[in-house]
């Protein structure tokens, strides 16, 4: 995790992950009622965005500055109903102001112990009934599925993500494996999902 190198990429194109909203995001989270919510590792905002589309009021957390520069771009022309706050962190040492209604983690792919302290933040950072979604490349997307980290270190399954719950009295509604088509591959993509709420 190098915040000057993942600056460097994503001034070296225009949109590294895209304008649309991850497609498990949009799966998981377009029948929530708006409330508050933080995107962990942002990336360009695409999913804070979306959300806030929607009558979010998002905090959108990365380390990469260039990445939060082009998010409040992409917020200059969009509607939303609330402005984003961007901030610009690294997402293990991040805390919430507040309790959330919701906690988004996409593809933050850490070593084991960075992963474990992320989501125990997410967990303590939930209001009662809030959710927790978590999406990233699975384990074994390295040798069955496509793109994706080649580094088996940062990679997790969704029963390893339930294990960083353990004991913080979050409820797993979700946890398992999901295909992504990615264009131009023989094989989908392998990802592992997790939604979790505070009851």
């Amino acid at each position: 995790m190098d915040a000057a190198a993942w600056d460097e990429r994503y001034r070296s194109s225009d949109l590294v992950w895209g304008a649309q909203p991850n497609r498990w995001v949009e799966q998981q989270l377009a029948g929530l009622s708006p409330g508050t919510g933080v995107d962990v590792a942002c990336g360009e905002g695409r999913n804070a965005l979306w959300l806030a589309s929607r009558g979010w009021r998002m905090i959108a957390v990365d380390f990469a500055a260039a990445a939060l520069d082009k998010g409040r771009r992409l917020e200059s022309s969009a509607e939303v109903a609330h402005p984003i706050d961007w901030v610009c962190d690294d997402v293990t040492a991040y805390r919430a102001p507040q309790p959330v209604d919701l906690v988004l983690i996409c593809y933050l792919q850490v070593s084991a112990e960075v992963r474990r302290t992320v989501m125990r933040n997410a967990a303590a950072a939930l209001a009662p009934g809030g959710t927790l979604l978590v999406v990233g490349h699975d384990s074994t997307n390295l040798a069955d599925g496509t793109g994706g980290p080649q580094e088996p270190a940062v990679l997790y399954t969704a029963a390893d993500l339930a294990a960083d719950l353990e004991g913080t009295g979050l409820a797993i509604d979700i946890a398992h494996a999901v295909l992504r088509p990615v264009d131009g591959a023989d094989r989908p993509a392998i990802d592992a999902l997790l939604r979790a709420h505070r009851p």
